[in-house]
């Protein structure tokens, strides 16, 4: 083989992919006079430089990585050796990689550093198996890599979007399958309720007890799934991820200290629990909610009754699209201008403290919610919702 054939070959059997960079080319037949000759004039890098390079290089990338990265470690307060060191025992080394990550958890920036750190020597160590030199560095890497799991489990929901594929895929082949839902109790990963954590009782246990990294990631990482979800729900909810971002920028340029911030983010958590519940309140469901704060937020002043009559046009609006919502409406230019002209109708019900201008700019908002969140044939965003 050589030249095209030769390099269509080898690139189809040592493709990259998430986590692995490089690849490694083992010449048993002596073509590799023949493949530089083909990179040259295939696959030639910047300057001319060719991709393909002697392992022994990649080798000493390794060591450096490894350095690199003890080096950082050691720079705040983390001795990997003392780590290595440990037992299992009693959960000793458990114990260890804890204390170890949490130095490493706070601010944002150290904790972004590590990681790249983590990640360079993780690929590096992968590409270099199986030269001897992986051997060597092979501790150190775990050591690296349980930190670098503990951090990421801590911080960072897992991502199920391959498993998610290949279970449709599945589903799709089987007939009478139960459906898979995100919220059924028998998935894997579930997101943190925010309405089951007693705060009162979070906030009096952190009263004579500083609160660790570990304690703060949590509390980030729970309030910011809800958070999401929720303006993923309702986009004028999206006043919220400032409140949520402003004390962590505060906490992460060393303004704020990690008791305050704690006590800012359980303040959020009570306020999102609340306006989670919001629709229970106003006696709406949930998407009647969204169009009711898309028609008041921002509004005119209104009264009480006024406010009724925006609920009322809000279900009457809903249960009178759900007829126009179907399969590949947002494809069909017909079936996008009935929706808008339904809008457009059902909102001129509104109270005369609506505007000629307002109301256009809520026909104009309303529609696209509905784009957004409305696939057709009853799939939407509030699919599984009770």
């Amino acid at each position: 083989m050589r030249n095209h054939t030769l390099m269509q070959t080898i690139a189809r059997a040592n493709r990259v992919f998430p986590g692995k960079h490089s690849g490694a080319i083992v010449d048993y037949a002596n073509v590799f006079a023949s493949l530089e000759r083909a990179l040259a004039i295939y696959a030639q890098g910047k300057g001319g430089a060719l991709p393909v390079r002697d392992k022994k290089a990649l080798v000493e990338e390794l060591r450096k990585a490894v350095a690199a990265a003890t080096a950082y470690c050691a720079a705040h307060g983390v001795n990997l050796a003392a780590i290595e060191g440990t037992t299992a025992e009693k959960f000793e080394r458990a114990q260890a990689v804890k204390d170890g990550a949490d130095r490493l958890l706070a601010p944002d920036s150290v904790k972004k550093d590590f990681m790249a750190h983590a990640r360079l020597t993780d690929a590096l160590y992968s590409a270099v198996k199986p030269d001897p030199v992986a051997v060597e560095c092979a501790v150190r890497c775990g050591t690296l890599r349980a930190l670098a799991d503990y951090i990421r489990n801590l911080t960072e929901p897992p991502d199920i979007s391959q498993v998610m594929k290949g279970i449709q895929e599945l589903l799709d082949q089987s007939i009478g399958a139960e459906p898979f839902k995100i919220g059924d109790k028998s998935a894997g990963y579930q997101g943190i309720d925010l309405s089951k954590i007693n705060f009162e009782a979070l906030t009096k246990r952190f009263e004579k007890k500083k609160p660790a990294n570990s304690d703060l990631e949590r509390l980030k990482a729970a309030v910011k799934a809800q958070l999401e979800r929720m303006v993923r729900l309702n986009r004028t909810r999206a006043d919220y991820l400032a409140k949520f971002e402003a004390p962590i920028e505060a906490y992460n340029s060393g303004s704020r200290n990690i008791e305050e911030i704690f006590k800012d983010l359980i303040a959020l958590a009570g306020v999102l629990t609340e306006e989670q519940e919001r629709h229970v309140r106003e006696h709406l469901s949930e998407e009647e909610l969204t169009i009711f704060d898309i028609l008041t937020r921002p509004g005119p002043r209104l009264s009480t009754e006024e406010r009724e009559e925006v609920k009322k046009v809000a279900r009457q609006l809903l249960e009178r699209l759900t007829a126009l919502l179907v399969l590949g409406w947002r494809q069909k230019i017909q079936s996008r201008a009935k929706v808008r002209i339904e809008i457009e109708d059902s909102l001129d019900r509104l109270p005369h403290s609506y505007t000629e201008e307002l109301y256009k700019g809520k026909c104009d908002a309303l529609f696209e919610h509905v784009y957004e969140a409305y696939q057709g044939e009853g799939a939407s965003i509030y699919e599984g919702l009770a």
